[in-house]
């Protein structure tokens, strides 16, 4: 285990950071080492953990590799945005190689030159010279690519930095459904991270399970801390107005889904089930989110649309691409709909629930049972089951929850929360 260390006095800072013992808890120098600024759940996620932390007087330095383009929303203010710089391939391959010498026979596999590059290893150069010039006492990594180089830049830079490593989805999942050709030969180099780290986190217990079993590691090492979803922003950003008209009330009633068109999402399904759906009522459904570009976008929209034609729908499925807040049309639909194969804790469905809408989801692994306390407050369909989700669709259209408990249960996934547990696993006292 590597046992970060400053220099100086540490300062003591009483308060929303002290102990369960009622000790005041040390500030220490924290940073998040993730792949992109931008929309999504894991950048949302790092910021406002971030922002929490820097609340709490720890000193907290952001250093993503990229910033989407477009994406122009600040960072907390009390926060150092540092970006890292990219190197070359070649640069960044030799010196991921020579992090660990006496196991090339695991790293060399992974860094040959017909092998695509990971993008976060390109910044490992900057990381070790940012290690060595900031010596935090945490680096904190998002998702494994980021942890892989975290572990290299440690090792070189020669510091005791300490490494955690979060993994935001069902990591044998992500392994099980992954398209990359490299996969095989990268899952020995994801054990290995993973055992190198000296803490990881993910947004589940349930995922916390699956994270210890991939890495053949003892559950201690691992802690599942739940998302930061609600916030007093978030609840105003859902009173937005919403311009679809299919939202302007009077019409039949909307389901909605959400996400990144891919396999994992399987919007497929869900379409599929909607048809079901239509054949007893009518309804419509609008599915928000883009692929991870305009041509697969494209192909993608084009892939639904074909499908919702031919079971006589697509006059019924909008697709209107990636929405910048989509909040609003949560707060206006008649069920929100999570069909994917896995998940790490579905953020949505917080989100969701947080706007009063009823929700259905598929029970994949990891984490909807857990939001949804195994059922109590929105339905589970079996994965990949159209019939089954179809079902639930219908009887949540006919009987609707109380949209006052989901809200109550949306309050739990709260910012505080999720920092007071990031705190004490960051800094060794999970």
């Amino acid at each position: 285990m590597h046992n970060g260390h400053t220099t100086g006095e540490p300062l003591r800072v009483a308060g929303a950071g002290d102990t369960p013992g009622g000790q005041p808890r040390a500030a220490s120098h924290i940073a998040f080492f993730f792949p992109q600024l931008g929309p999504g759940a894991v950048a949302n996620t790092t910021l406002l953990v971030s922002e929490g932390l820097a609340r709490r007087d720890h000193r907290v330095d952001l250093l993503p590799c990229k910033r989407k383009r477009g994406h122009d929303q600040a960072p907390p203010a009390n926060c150092r945005l540092l970006p890292l710089a990219r190197s070359g391939g070649l640069r960044a391959r030799w010196q991921a190689l020579r992090a660990f010498p006496a196991l090339l026979g695991t790293t060399l596999p992974n860094y040959s030159p017909w092998l695509q590059l990971p993008f976060v290893s390109h910044h490992l150069p900057a990381l070790v010279a940012y290690l060595r010039r900031e010596r935090p006492v945490v680096l904190c990594a998002n998702l494994t690519p980021a942890g892989i180089a975290a572990v290299q830049a440690r090792r070189l830079a020669g510091v005791d930095t300490r490494v955690v490593v979060i993994e935001h989805n069902a990591i044998s999942q992500v392994v099980a459904h992954a398209r990359h050709p490299d996969m095989p030969q990268r899952v020995a180099l994801l054990r290995w991270m993973f055992r190198q780290a000296d803490r990881l986190i993910t947004p589940s217990e349930e995922g916390a399970r699956d994270l210890a079993g991939f890495a053949g590691l003892d559950l201690s090492r691992v802690t599942g801390i739940h998302n930061p979803v609600v916030t007093p922003a978030l609840l105003e950003r859902a009173r937005q107005p919403c311009a679809h008209p299919w939202l302007q009330g009077g019409g039949p009633p909307v389901i909605l889904g959400c996400g990144r068109l891919s396999l994992q999402k399987d919007f497929a399904m869900l379409i599929r089930a909607f048809a079901r759906v239509r054949k007893v009522r009518p309804a419509r459904l609008i599915i928000l989110g883009a692929a991870s570009g305009e041509a697969e976008t494209a192909r993608e929209k084009t892939a639904l649309r074909d499908l919702a034609a031919s079971l006589g729908v697509v006059a019924d499925v909008a697709l209107p691409g990636f929405v910048d807040n989509p909040l609003p049309f949560m707060a206006r639909s008649a069920v929100f709909a999570l069909s994917s194969r896995f998940e790490g804790l579905a953020n949505v469905l917080v989100e969701a629930m947080a706007c009063g809408c009823p929700v259905v989801s598929t029970d994949c692994p990891v984490g909807p049972a857990e939001v949804l306390a195994r059922g109590r407050y929105g339905r589970l369909a079996p994965v990949g089951d159209e019939r089954a989700f179809a079902r639930a669709l219908l009887a949540t259209l006919a009987g609707p929850p109380d949209r006052r408990e989901l809200r109550e249960r949306a309050a739990r996934f709260s910012v505080e929360a999720a920092v007071s547990r990031y705190e004490a696993a960051l800094l060794g006292n999970p």
